[in-house]
């Protein structure tokens, strides 16, 4: 396993426990961190803050047991994917969703500089309808 994939792999380990001041510690000062337009949180968050404020306080508060759990890594120089599953209830409709998810993430020198999401917007919304 390359440095990189287990760089992303303890990023996974640390949202499951709930753990966000790690996964922020991981990432660049000045990360990309884009959302799929039609996601919730879709558009593009520059800085841990950002990322933080825009996407996950609200995953903590919106949804009930929100998870991206990765079932496979493919990594190549500084590029990981990472394929898997996304599922959770939103809690102001109590509606729960599962759809694959595929994140793409950049490492340059031990810190994440880019997350790239690609998912089914679609099913993700129709919970919060």
């Amino acid at each position: 396993m390359s440095d990189n994939t287990a760089l992303i792999r303890r990023v996974y380990a640390a949202l499951a426990a709930g753990d966000v001041q790690t996964v922020l510690d991981l990432f660049a000062s000045d990360i990309h961190w884009v959302e799929a337009e039609g996601f919730p949180y879709g558009g593009l968050y520059i800085g841990p803050e950002q990322v933080l404020e825009n996407v996950f306080a609200k995953l903590g508060t919106e949804w009930e047991g929100f998870a991206a759990v990765p079932s496979e890594y493919v990594a190549e120089r500084d590029m990981v994917v990472a394929m898997g599953t996304y599922s959770g209830t939103y809690k102001a409709t109590g509606k729960s969703f599962k759809t694959p998810m595929v994140h793409v993430w950049r490492v340059r020198d031990g810190s994440i500089v880019e997350f790239h999401q690609h998912t089914d917007t679609a099913v993700v919304l129709r919970s919060m309808q």
